[in-house]
């Protein structure tokens, strides 16, 4: 409705127009004006021509056409379910379906096929039972022995006139039925000698065969059945609305047991309860007050009331819809024992990096993609739960895209990552030092690689080549660029940060890596079975895009690898069994969490296999370096030789310099040692003056080049100096 820039709006105008979007208000001409529709005093109002109002500068209103979006809200209210079903509709599962009913089929056939020669005896020694059986039931149904009961109890009762009327009517019964059954005789015995004289002999051997067939069909008693069952049917109970609510009143929540009560409000099936995949999928509206989190705490007594397996019984929340919507998925087997459908990537296939790839099982079978790059990725578990496991695979996956560059560190020392040193630039197993100062040399190449990329893909963006001023698949594919994908894969990250001499720089090395390297083409995987704030500093944790969770014992490490408040959110690893290997939660690219099982079978000589593949597809595209192909990493100065950081400071700066920037410091190391300082940085000095005590964020006033004064980040002398006498008594004790 268009605003009248001069007068005010009537009440009338004003309550059509707070009805929604769709009131519409018309103003046509009135012979009569009431005192409350007239104007304050100061305004200009309309003017009056024969006693009809008219507005001089409101245009006149007539009907606007709009569009289906803008019209009725009636149109958007209903949701169109699918024509087709999802089973019929996914090629995937219509092709599960059919194989699987195809292969039912061929095995009943051959089953019973075999074993025909079993039941033509079965039959046999079980015909005189069933003629007798025939015989019996026949007999009884000519004398109407079903009304003998009732004759009798109306004789013991005396009661004459009850059992005459019974009586005749028993006789008449009788009579009829034997009048049946002598025509049904001679019409039988017609039959049979027609049938000798016309019928084909192999006819009549199939009819004596069918009525010796039925006759033993009948003699064979309820227990022992002919024929025995091909396969053993695992009855799979309908999922129905009162399990449902059975199952949730068992869970001793407070306010589902007031809402199913008496008088309570109860609980709400917005949609019915269908199949959805190979399980039965509910959706619940809670009671107010309650919420799918306190439902997924107690998903152990949910699986009880329901009557299932554990594994069976998966409940979510549903994002879309407000706290207390509930999805309860109940599977027909456990998702750890389910057989998944054939990982597409086993057989060594060419792979995208670029392209989402298939990472694991959702609980209806159905894979989930996972795209590696413009990522980084954090796996948190406790011990035994298929953390290096789903690890390795991503490794595996990236390994099969030939133009990538992996370094692989398998920091627990068991060599789980072992079959990836086929195709691998760079690999580090344990964690002794010669290890380490072989991974904090890798690191620093890398950073120094991430620095070049970073200025060429600006230069690159200028030149129209870098639209997004990041790597892309065309940009990746030129050797001559240097812009192919980097996998940087590590195993217990944990020691690299907890380590006593470097674990500064690794965790700023890394924490550069997780939040630059990705538009860069630099994409680093961390996974720890301890996620605390050592393990996975607060840097990494929150800035890491893919997340990959299984069993966790409690909130601060389910936050800590999934995201902050995703325990509040209902997402809890901390309800998975001890039983539910390879099974986590996966957070990745803005989607909702979804419950992702590893792929299955994926051990040591199956991660050979795939590796070989990798390795021929590398072979052919020429990108096998490094490690690969038998060269020895370098190790880097910096980390073979002593640490002098401290001596080298107090040699660079005399005592009449007490306070010094850090700019200024690695301006003067560079100069004594350039092969060792030449590419710090000030960050660098402070996380190095870090792993010593050495507190190197002061703020420090002085006076720059241009002799302008100002306060920046340093040091005091004294610090360094007390710092290196207190390790150097140390040293002499020792």
């Amino acid at each position: 409705m268009t605003e009248e820039p001069q007068n005010h709006r009537s009440d009338d105008e004003h309550q059509a127009h707070g009805d929604g979007e769709q009131a519409r208000v018309l103003r046509f001409p009135s012979e009569r004006l009431n005192a409350d529709q007239t104007h304050d005093e100061g305004e200009t109002g309309p003017r009056v021509i024969d006693g009809e109002l008219v507005e001089e500068d409101q245009a006149p209103q007539v009907d606007q056409s709009h569009t289906a979006e803008a019209g009725s809200s009636l149109l958007h209210r209903g949701k169109r379910e699918p024509v087709l079903p999802k089973w019929a509709s996914n090629v995937e599962e219509f092709r599960e379906t059919a194989k699987w009913a195809v292969g039912y089929a061929g095995h009943t056939s051959a089953f019973h096929a075999v074993r025909c020669p079993v039941y033509i005896a079965r039959i046999l020694m079980r015909v005189p039972q069933g003629t007798l059986r025939l015989l019996g039931g026949f007999l009884r149904w000519v004398t109407d022995a079903e009304g003998r009961t009732v004759r009798h109890a109306a004789a013991d009762r005396a009661d004459a006139a009850e059992y005459l009327r019974l009586s005749g009517q028993r006789d008449s019964r009788v009579r009829g039925r034997v009048y049946a059954t002598v025509g049904l005789g001679a019409a039988a015995l017609a039959a049979f000698f027609l049938g000798r004289a016309f019928l084909p002999e192999l006819v009549q051997y199939a009819i004596v065969a069918g009525a010796l067939g039925a006759v033993g069909w009948l003699g064979a008693p309820a227990d022992q059945p002919i024929a025995t069952r091909a396969v053993e049917a695992t009855k799979v109970p309908k999922l129905t609305s009162n399990a449902v609510e059975i199952a949730l009143n068992a869970l001793g929540i407070s306010g589902i047991n007031q809402a199913m009560g008496k008088g309570g409000e109860g609980i709400g099936f917005p949609k019915p309860i269908s199949r959805d995949g190979k399980g039965w999928r509910a959706d619940v509206d809670l009671p107010h007050g309650v919420t799918v989190g306190d439902i997924m705490d107690r998903r152990e007594k949910l699986a009880s009331g329901l009557r299932r397996p554990l594994g069976c019984v998966w409940p979510e929340a549903d994002n879309s819809e407000h706290a207390a919507r509930l999805i309860l998925w109940v599977g027909d087997q456990d998702m750890r024992k389910a057989k998944q459908p054939a990982w597409a990537l086993r057989k060594g296939i060419t792979v995208d990096l670029f392209q989402p790839q298939p990472f694991g099982t959702d609980q209806r079978g159905r894979w989930v993609d996972l795209r590696l790059m413009f990522t980084s990725v954090a796996i948190g578990a406790i011990p035994r739960m298929g953390k290096t496991f789903a690890l390795r695979e991503l490794l595996l996956i990236a390994a099969l895209d030939p133009r990538a560059e992996l370094h692989t560190y398998d920091l627990k020392g068991t060599g789980d990552l072992d079959p990836l040193e086929k195709v691998t630039h760079a690999h580090g197993v344990g964690d002794d030092d010669e290890e380490i100062e072989k991974a904090i040399s890798d690191l620093r190449k890398l950073r120094d690689e991430l620095r070049r990329r970073a200025k060429l893909i600006r230069d690159l963006a200028k030149q129209g080549l870098a639209p997004e001023n990041k790597v892309t698949p065309e940009l990746a594919g030129k050797k001559s660029l240097g812009l192919h994908p980097i996998v940087i894969g590590v195993d217990e990250c944990q020691v690299w940060f907890e380590h006593p001499d470097y674990g500064e720089e690794f965790e700023a090395i890394c924490t550069d890596l997780v939040k630059r390297g990705p538009a860069l083409g630099i994409i680093i995987m961390l996974a720890t079975q301890r996620p605390d704030a050592k393990s996975l500093p607060t840097g990494i944790s929150a800035n890491v895009s893919t997340r990959f969770c299984l069993k966790v014992q409690g909130q601060t490490e389910n936050d800590m690898v999934l995201g902050t408040s995703k325990y509040k959110q209902g997402v809890r690893a901390t309800t998975f069994a001890w039983a539910d290997k390879g099974i986590g939660y996966l957070v990745g690219e803005g989607s909702d969490a979804q419950i992702v099982r590893t792929v299955a079978g994926l051990d040591g000589p199956a991660s050979e296999k795939v590796a070989a593949y990798a390795r021929t597809l590398r072979e052919a595209a020429g990108t096998l370096t490094g490690h690969a192909i038998g060269e020895v990493q370098d190790v880097d100065e910096t980390a073979a030789r002593k640490d002098t950081l401290l001596e080298d400071i107090l040699a660079v700066f005399g005592e009449a310099e007490a306070k010094v920037w850090n700019e200024t410091a690695v301006a003067r190391l560079a100069e004594l040692r350039p092969e060792v300082y030449g590419q710090w940085e000030p960050d660098e000095l402070t996380a190095a003056f870090k792993r010593h005590g050495v507190r190197a964020n002061r703020q420090i006033w002085g006076t720059d080049a241009t002799g302008t004064g100002r306060n920046r980040r340093g040091f005091h002398r004294a610090d360094v100096a007390e710092t290196y006498t207190q390790r150097d008594h140390g040293r002499g004790a020792g």
